[in-house]
């Protein structure tokens, strides 16, 4: 079979650099059939900082959809290669497939100090090439915030590509401006750069109302729900034995588990849900932490001040594959974070049945969590309405079980399947308005 031109392109990029290219095998034939068709499919580009656990299964299921030619390049491998996370403080290997079932190619780093924490970490040059000579129709950008995604957004500009831009934001809030004049110059200043597109893809209900508090035409924004791999999490979770896992940790089967599956960080503010679990009369529920960072040893500190240690357990990091053990095995996910653009662990607790309780400020809380049914949404840094809702949820186990089960089913049209309806319509806005 002759090959395409993204495949060609894919062989060589940048400066000679090292390359790799992955054609699904067992998509060959979907492939071939596809390219025998009169009508010519719409070749998108994918410009990513650096590989995404959570982007992959979105990326495979586009490939297995077949309406759209397309290519993933990489401007760093970071997180498809083991490396201390500064988070989680601790080494991270992530133990899932990443680069599997979809065409990719990592175009090299030039930058004299790499990384994908500040803006000139990562420049791409062999972007230019790639998009001077791959004949695409658009191209994905995501994020502005480094030095090769202007290097993507100047050569679609000058090759006359259409743009899609894409943001999980639902505010500024995020940035901790507290100057007015500075609130107005970055709005205006974002407000440009979108400018530059054709389309732009928001993650949540949240990020559509902010691409429009923007000033962008509502015409030209395209919901692309934030989700990860639902059969994935699904099947993993109904293989758990969920007695085995309690006695691993050492809760009694029938007794209410709290859980905070996050970065111990203080933006988190792990600190909240210890002291809403220690209020006075608390469920005599048992507390877990699933993950690692900065606070760990003061979680430990307060929790034995408390009196609580022995209800509190430190599982440290775990990796993907282990996480739907732990969910399964809670009773309630609780994230209380100061800001979370999105928060992808309530769509995991949730698929795995375990239903929520989240902050104010946690993006999932529009999409995801429905009040009473199955997860609760409160003020944040209110510890007393936290400890609330524990001594309301916690003791009634067919509250609970039902929940649990309403969790699951609400997350049935928020998965990898939506999100490729979303790049598709975007596609397709903005090859119609070039």
């Amino acid at each position: 079979m002759k090959k395409t031109r993204l495949q060609e392109l894919a062989s060589e990029v940048g400066d000679g650099g090292a390359t790799r290219r992955v054609i699904p095998a067992e998509h060959r034939e979907r492939h071939m059939a596809a390219h025998s068709l009169p009508i010519q499919r719409r070749r998108l580009l994918l410009v990513c900082s650096h590989v995404v656990q959570y982007s992959s299964p979105v990326f495979q299921k586009l490939a297995q959809d077949g309406r759209l030619e397309f290519l993933v390049a990489y401007c760093s491998m970071q997180g498809a290669q083991p490396g201390v996370d500064p988070g989680f403080g601790v080494k991270v290997s992530w133990d899932t497939t990443l680069l599997e079932g979809y065409p990719w190619v990592h175009v090299p780093n030039r930058a004299a100090r790499p990384g994908i924490g500040h803006f000139f970490g990562l420049f791409n040059p062999g972007l230019w090439k790639l998009i001077r000579d791959g004949e695409f129709d658009a191209i994905y950008v995501s994020g502005y915030f480094y030095a090769s995604a202007w290097i993507a957004i100047c050569a679609a500009k000058w090759y006359g590509v259409s743009l899609i831009f894409t943001t999980d934001a639902y505010s500024l809030r995020s940035l901790k401006i507290r100057s007015s004049w500075k609130l107005w110059f970055k709005r205006y200043l974002i407000r440009r750069i979108f400018g530059l597109g054709q389309a732009f893809l928001g993650t949540s209900s949240g990020s559509i109302e902010y691409l429009k508090s923007l000033g962008l035409p509502e015409n030209r924004l395209v919901l692309y729900p934030y989700a990860v791999d639902n059969l994935w999490w699904t099947g993993r979770a109904a293989a758990v034995d969920r007695n085995e896992v309690r006695t691993r940790w050492g809760i009694p089967p029938e007794t209410p588990v709290i859980l905070f599956c996050a970065k111990l960080q203080p933006w988190k503010r792990p600190l909240d849900v210890l002291e809403a679990f220690a209020a006075p009369n608390g469920p005599g529920a048992h507390l877990v932490y699933a993950g690692d960072g900065p606070l760990r040893e003061e979680l430990e500190a307060r929790a034995r001040k408390l009196g609580v240690s022995e209800r509190v357990h430190m599982l440290g990091f775990v990796n993907q594959s282990q996480l739907p053990a732990v969910y399964s095995s809670s009773d309630l996910l609780v994230l209380p974070s100061e800001y979370d653009a999105f928060g992808l662990v309530v769509n995991e607790a949730m698929l795995c049945g375990c239903p929520v309780a989240v902050s104010e400020y946690v993006g999932a809380r529009s999409d995801l969590v429905r009040e009473g049914e199955n997860g609760f949404v409160f003020p944040c840094g209110d510890i007393k309405a936290l400890a609330d809702i524990f001594r309301a949820y916690l003791p009634n186990s067919s509250v609970r079980s039902r929940m649990g089960e309403a969790a699951r089913r609400r997350m049935e049209t928020w998965s990898p399947l939506e999100c490729v309806e979303g790049v598709l319509s975007a596609v397709e806005l903005a090859t119609g308005r070039r």
